[in-house]
């Protein structure tokens, strides 16, 4: 090769050839292989640990076991005899004898787990990753489980880790298939007054269908009720039967009776099992308050249903049954909150065909045996202490359970087709009810009566120590015939119609100290029309007329009713006449007095003045009075009785005939302005046909009730 210093000038040295290019490496096929490298490493290292596992069965983990649970758990963590522990890919393998684990130093026993045995397939999945671990199978021998909270209900004992953390919800572990003998479990739930001790035997299946079967059995006390249950449950033969548990549960309590039956999709999992459910007692309130829920008192009843279970839900589906001789059905839902410190809420929506008069009686306290054999005023009287006098109460006293309304909300719609046996006609009822922290609203309350309607909205407030009530009940016009049949009214005879509202508020926690209290306006308004009762020409009390009508027989002649009102204000549950003022063709009739609900005595006069010339009429008030259970007419008054006197006195000094002055009527009564008395306004208002103020009629003030007792 030519040096380049030999070179002819202006000319460069030949390159030397080129290098062969250096391969180029693919960085994502690096990478590819790095992570099967890694994979294959740490597959391999498990396959390496589990076949250690495998061979040794774990056992030489006990202690660090041991270590481990007692230090994440707080809690001291035993295991006195032989110990398993291995993964599977499908289900890791747990097996402890002698296995202990104790309790926080507060709770009453010294351990919350101890077993003779326990032998389990945990899914290996849910282990590692889930939240509720899945045991696939378990076999426990001698166990026994020690579940309780401490007073306050802020502590249990299967919350671990630190000891004053807030106590977590039980959850039972989701077992598919158990095998358990000589193991109990004890729950004591001070705050909500729950004490249980079961028992779990093995027992032999009864076919092949099933693999084994456990019968369990046990008592206790809920919120100071005793109980007693008892039931069994079948795993399946995976092999010959696969798939679901056969499951049956017994409860006794209050003097209840709880059947359950259906299948499980495991020994512990209701989750979406389809469960038929059967009820009977003698007080539907007697269930509902072991479980510290206020419902009114009813008759015997009997329940069947099937139950769901969905997320925190207790769904009641298909219900039908009856209570007393009422009939009733359904859906009813009963949410029950993980955390603790949540309301439970009820949900229902329940209609009836037909109810007895009777069974509704204990919805608003009466007592519901007595009520049935004995009528109201005895059923009233049975709740209720004797009042001064031994005079009957009609008003019903059963408390309102206000402790128990804080413990749930509810939202319930109740439909009633036909009414058996009511003093008036009365169909379609419709109630919603809504339970709100202690607020009850009983909105609507409405139903037809007697070819017309009731609207009512009433509230319950419980919110604080003094339970308010308000009431708005509305009547639309009602035919009088239809109305008040029962009470002596012709309904041939009668066009008139009535409306009505009442509107009031009293404080209390049973409806008698609730309108003892009250404060507000009842008014009953009555349009123009024709009325007849065989007591009409009584209550207007002219003589003259009803004798000449009764030997002619003729009582059967309808009054024309021009416009009416009977209402009264009413102030600390004392309601005075304001007014009560009936114009008919031939009278004005009007009242004093009232009535209280404090001891339900009444005390009203009412007096018929006419509006033409009677020879011969009383003109004195008719008196109702003694109380609402027991009332009086009198209708000879002291007025009639020295009228009387007046007229003897007359026939003594000039003659017989002039004795009848005494009794004669003028027939100066001043007819009614009716607008006033349609508009319901009070006395203050009322005027007469000339427009002049009426002084004939009460003028709303208490003190008018009080004097005429």
């Amino acid at each position: 090769m030519a040096d380049a210093s030999t070179a002819e000038p202006g000319t460069l040295p030949p390159s030397p050839p080129p290098h062969a290019p250096a391969p180029r490496h693919d960085a994502g096929s690096r990478a590819l292989a790095a992570t099967i490298a890694v994979f294959a490493t740490i597959l391999g290292l498990i396959v390496l640990a589990w076949t250690v596992l495998f061979v040794t069965k774990g056992r030489f983990l006990k202690h660090t076991f041991e270590r481990i649970a007692s230090s994440q758990s707080g809690r001291t963590v035993r295991v006195a005899g032989d110990f398993n522990f291995y993964f599977d890919p499908i289900a890791t393998k747990f097996l402890a004898e002698g296995l202990t684990v104790s309790n926080p130093a507060w709770a009453s026993r010294p351990n919350l787990f101890q077993a003779k045995l326990i032998d389990t397939r945990i899914a290996t999945f849910t282990f590692l990753f889930g939240n509720r671990s899945k045991v696939n199978w378990i076999n426990l021998v001698d166990g026994e489980a020690n579940l309780e909270w401490d007073a306050k209900r802020e502590r249990n004992t299967w919350t671990f880790g630190d000891p004053d953390a807030k106590g977590e919800p039980f959850q039972i572990p989701l077992i598919q298939r158990a095998e358990i003998t000589g193991t109990n479990v004890r729950y004591r739930d001070p705050g909500m007054q729950i004490f249980a001790d079961i028992g779990f035997q093995a027992i032999n299946a009864n076919n092949s269908r099933f693999a084994n079967a456990i019968r369990f059995a046990g008592d206790g006390r809920a919120r100071g009720t005793p109980f007693r249950l008892w039931g069994q449950q079948s795993s399946p033969n995976e092999i010959l039967a696969g798939g679901r548990n056969e499951f049956e549960l017994h409860v006794d309590a209050a003097r209840t009776r709880i059947d359950v039956a259906g299948t499980l999709p495991g020994a512990t999992v209701i989750e979406g099992a389809d469960l038929r459910v059967a009820v009977r007692g003698q007080n539907l309130r007697n269930l509902f308050d072991v479980a510290g829920i206020a419902v009114p008192d009813t008759r015997a009843y009997r329940l069947t249903s099937h139950m769901v279970k969905r997320g925190d839900e207790y769904r009641f589906t298909r219900v039908t049954g009856a209570y007393g001789n009422s009939d009733i059905g359904g859906t009813l839902t009963v949410r029950v909150p993980s955390d603790p410190d949540d309301r439970m809420l009820l949900t229902a929506d329940l209609a009836s065909r037909r109810v007895d008069m009777v069974d509704i009686g204990p919805f608003i306290g009466y007592e519901p045996n007595a009520l049935a054999s004995k009528g109201a005023v005895a059923a009233a009287a049975a709740s209720a202490e004797a009042p001064s006098g031994g005079v009957p109460r009609i008003l019903p006293d059963a408390p309102l359970r206000v402790d128990a309304l804080k413990a749930f909300d509810a939202k319930v719609d109740y439909r009633v087709a036909d009414i058996r046996q009511p003093f008036i006609p009365i169909s379609n009822i419709v109630l919603g009810l809504d339970l709100d922290h202690s607020l009850l609203k009983l909105s609507p309350l409405n139903f037809d009566i007697a070819g017309g309607k009731i609207a009512s909205d009433i509230s319950i407030d419980a919110r604080n120590p003094a339970v308010v009530t308000s009431y708005d009940i509305r009547m639309s016009p009602t035919p009088m015939g239809k109305l008040l049949a029962r009470f002596g009214v012709a309904e041939s005879g009668t066009t008139g119609t009535i409306k009505a509202r009442v509107q009031m508020r009293g404080t209390g926690n049973t409806v008698r100290d609730s309108l003892a209290t009250s404060n507000g306006r009842i008014a009953v308004i009555l349009p123009r029309g024709t009325f007849w009762t065989q007591y009409i020409q009584l209550s207007e009390f002219d003589l003259g007329v009803f004798v000449q009508r009764m030997f002619q027989e003729r009582l059967k002649r309808p009054v024309q009713v021009n416009c009416g009102l009977i209402a009264f204000t009413v102030r600390d549950g004392v309601a005075a006449a304001d007014p009560i003022l009936i114009d008919t063709d031939k009278n004005v009739m009007t009242a004093k007095g009232g009535f209280s609900f404090k001891d339900e005595s009444v005390a009203l006069a009412f007096r018929a003045d006419g509006k033409k010339f009677s020879l011969f009429s009383g003109q004195s008030p008719v008196g109702i009075g003694g109380h609402f259970a027991a009332p009086t007419i009198q209708i000879v008054t002291p007025e009639l009785l020295t009228r009387g006197g007046a007229g003897v006195a007359l026939a003594a000094a000039v003659n017989p005939i002039a004795g009848l002055l005494a009794f004669v009527d003028p027939g100066d009564a001043k007819a009614a302005q009716c607008g006033p008395v349609l508009a319901g306004a009070s006395a203050a208002a009322q005027k007469t046909k000339d427009g002049k103020p009426r002084k004939d009629v009460g003028s709303g003030q208490s003190k008018e009730v009080t004097k005429r007792k």
